[in-house]
């Protein structure tokens, strides 16, 4: 399958810039088309404290969320004009993640933030929320620095699992047009649900039959947590993505005692692409 279908988020946030350049380049690169949603939502009251705001307020907050919408809308615009690139971009009224998963389905990958730790203006439970309801491949861009080239050195997280499967179906266009592709296998196992006999190969030759030529490599670890491993890894190689399953446990148990994930999405330091 290829990629011709991209959503991007769209806000006017610090963060938009960077996650947008790094849409507009991956749609150009496989000449895709792009959609930007750009969502307004509106402050939940309980009914008996709507009733004491002045409508002059209420109204003054829909006329500021609406105002931020369209600047948002204006910087997407600018850049797929800028760009040539085939595109359109709505504004949508409705909660951020519910809404972004909606329109998300009629893509072929979705591409957000990193949630910024020192802003208000993104829910907690982003982009979280959204890898686990959209049920499409999510690229989550990190709320630092710049990304413009994404998928030309990419690193795959393979445990043999279902999620990592999925995500590298979800992944393969992407794969395809890379330049180098490393398979990496953290503290592996064997036994029949493990790696097989060779770490990596059996996915190596999967891969290699889509046009893929990917090398495998395995470590183990038990000095540090495999996501440091991994995101060590993928500095040392000069990763510009990496490739992973999210959530091997429910939200709530790494939410609590932690996991891959969870520590991925707090530590990002390239673009990070999760299926769930």
């Amino acid at each position: 399958m290829a990629l011709k279908d991209i959503l991007v988020h769209v806000d006017n946030n610090k963060t938009c810039a960077s996650r947008l350049e790094t849409a507009v380049n991956l749609a150009l690169a496989h000449d895709a088309h792009l959609t930007g949603v750009c969502v307004v939502t509106h402050p939940h009251y309980p009914g008996y404290l709507e009733a004491q705001i002045p409508s002059e307020v209420l109204e003054g907050q829909r006329a500021a969320a609406k105002e931020m919408a369209e600047e948002g809308k204006k910087a997407f615009t600018d850049a797929v004009g800028k760009n040539k690139l085939a595109g359109e971009c709505r504004i949508v009224e409705g909660d951020l993640i519910d809404t972004l998963a909606l329109h998300g389905r009629y893509s072929d990958v979705l591409v957000v933030s990193q949630r910024d730790p020192d802003s208000n203006y993104t829910p907690g439970d982003m982009p979280d929320r959204l890898i686990l309801s959209v049920g499409r491949p999510v690229i989550v861009v990190p709320y630092a620095g710049r990304y413009p080239t994404v998928g030309q050195n990419i690193m795959v997280a393979w445990d043999t699992s279902r999620l990592a499967t999925r995500a590298v179906n979800d992944a393969l266009p992407i794969m395809q047009a890379a330049k180098k592709v490393t398979i990496i296998a953290l503290n592996p196992h064997g036994g029949e649900q493990g790696h097989g006999e060779v770490v990596g190969a059996d996915i190596a030759l999967h891969l290699a039959r889509h046009g893929v030529k990917a090398e495998a490599t395995h470590v183990y670890v038990d000095d540090i947590e495999v996501s440091d491993m991994l995101l060590s890894r993928a500095a040392d190689a000069g990763a510009d993505m990496i490739v992973m399953g999210a959530y091997g446990h429910r939200r709530l148990h790494e939410l609590v005692l932690g996991g891959v994930t969870q520590h991925l999405l707090g530590h990002m330091t390239a673009p990070v692409l999760m299926s769930h």
